[in-house]
């Protein structure tokens, strides 16, 4: 029975973490700390025989644990991390694991010289959707991947616990806006789609819609790989709320639309193939797609030799959203990988 802590009670623990930890007889949480104390009740609604800190310091000096969950807000991701490794716990943490490659650098040295894991909530790979389209890929339905098209439309950021405002659209606490909190989740789910790191990466963002908060609002990516490109387009500026992919092969084409993926001929003229399932914008904390999560964390604490596959995701979302930061500031310059330092190397 592994022990573990949750660090940070907020939505996306209390409503996508907490009821796939309590779904599970292999782990214990035995602890949470948030400096919030109206936050202890939710927590202790689903764990009632688990201590509770107000701060992580405290609990990591205090508690006997194999793991932590971290849910804080992104700007503290980085000590969190280092705090539990150096006390040979094993880190999952939320997305995005860092806020910039800098942030990465020492790491992945660490957990390895600590012989723990470092696994960072891909979530999105485990949504029924993207399970089905990855399953398709791999069959070879639409041979190999020459372009992909993300789309990601948003009215508004999602909300937070707290009357303080939401650290979304606070710079200091989120590192920016939909860039780094829609991106992330695009480039790890196009890395298993296209398996190699972008040559070059060209980014505008702007703001569109919410002038009042001091971030962008809308993020357009262009990425060129050694065979294939990719373009991600992300806004909290729609009207709607709404997810779409599309998937060009040699052979065929893939389409992501609301809860129905199709798949067509070349030329995408002719349906091939269609499917109903659970549309990517439904929802927000997907407890249902954090079970996935947990799954590869707990395989790879379990098997030393598969860690870093995460990581290595981790990394290259890192390295591609710094880089789209810099060619936004260069007015949209295409810019090559080797610029921005690769935090997963060092």
């Amino acid at each position: 029975m592994l022990r573990g802590a949750i660090l940070g009670v907020g939505h996306v623990a209390v409503h996508g973490h907490l009821p796939s930890w309590r779904a599970r007889d292999d782990v214990s949480i035995v602890a949470a700390a948030d400096a919030r104390a109206e936050r202890r009740a939710p927590f202790a609604e689903a764990f009632p025989e688990a201590h509770w800190y107000a701060t992580a310091e405290e609990l990591l000096a205090r508690e006997s644990l194999d793991f932590v969950d971290i849910c804080t807000p992104p700007a503290s991701h980085a000590a969190l991390c280092r705090a539990g490794l150096e006390r040979s716990l094993h880190v999952l943490c939320e997305k995005p694991l860092v806020l910039a490659p800098e942030e990465l650098r020492g790491l992945p040295g660490l957990a390895v010289e600590k012989e723990r894991t470092l696994f960072t909530v891909h979530n999105w790979k485990h949504a029924p959707m993207l399970v089905k389209l990855s399953e398709l890929l791999r069959s070879g339905t639409i041979g190999e991947v020459r372009r992909v098209r993300w789309e990601t439309l948003r009215d508004r950021p999602a909300s937070a616990v707290g009357a303080a405002g939401n650290w979304r659209v606070d710079p200091a606490q989120s590192g920016g806006g939909i860039l780094i909190d829609h991106g992330w989740h695009a480039l790890y789910a196009i890395s298993q789609w296209i398996p190699a790191a972008p040559r070059t990466v060209a980014a505008r963002l702007e703001t569109r819609k919410h002038r009042e908060w001091p971030i962008e609002d809308t993020a357009d990516l262009f990425l060129v790989y050694p065979a294939a490109s990719a373009e991600i387009f992300l806004t909290w500026a729609d009207e709607q709320r709404a997810n779409r992919v599309e998937l060009w092969g040699t052979g065929g084409v893939l389409r992501v639309e609301g809860g129905c993926l199709v798949h067509s001929d070349a030329q995408g003229a002719e349906s091939l193939g269609q499917w109903s399932l659970p549309s990517l914008a439904d929802g927000s904390h997907h407890p249902d797609w954090f079970g996935g999560v947990i799954a590869e964390f707990l395989a790879e604490i379990a098997e030393p030799r598969t860690r870093g596959r995460n990581l290595a995701e981790a990394s290259l979302c890192a390295n591609v959203l710094a880089l789209a930061k810099e060619s936004s500031r260069r007015g949209g310059e295409p810019l090559g990988i080797e610029r921005v330092v690769s935090g997963g190397r060092r």
